[in-house]
């Protein structure tokens, strides 16, 4: 199992998102209302931030991202990835979002795939 973790700055997508994987399989994610880093020293007015990199995020329209986690197998990866590309685009352009995973050694309470409950409950009534 691995932990998906996708940042996504494109939020108009994120509907589309969710929809695809749910339709892939990938039935459960978890969504965080985030922020770069870059963004929120620009909100601090920080000294960090040089004033031509502070304009560029400084419209009044504004938006931070969304950090959407999700318990996922082995072999989701490559279908989820597949979604993620076709709703977010190639993410190596800029604003688009960052992809990573990391492997899980421990996983609790989890909803199993509804697939798998069927398939169990029918061979118990069989």
């Amino acid at each position: 199992m691995k932990l998906m973790v996708l940042i996504l700055n494109k939020l108009d997508a994120l509907e589309y998102l969710l929809e695809g994987l749910s339709a892939a399989g990938i039935g459960g994610a978890t969504i965080i209302e985030s922020s770069g880093m870059a963004m929120t020293l620009s909100r601090f007015d920080s000294s960090f931030v040089s004033a031509s990199i502070r304009a560029l995020f400084s419209s009044a329209d504004d938006e931070d991202n969304r950090t959407i986690l999700s318990v996922i197998r082995d072999d989701q990866l490559e279908i989820a990835r597949k979604v993620i590309y076709s709703t977010v685009g190639d993410l190596s352009m800029p604003n688009t979002g960052v992809l990573f995973t990391m492997p899980i050694d421990f996983a609790e309470g989890i909803r199993k795939n509804r697939n798998t409950i069927r398939s169990t409950e029918e061979a118990n009534e069989g």
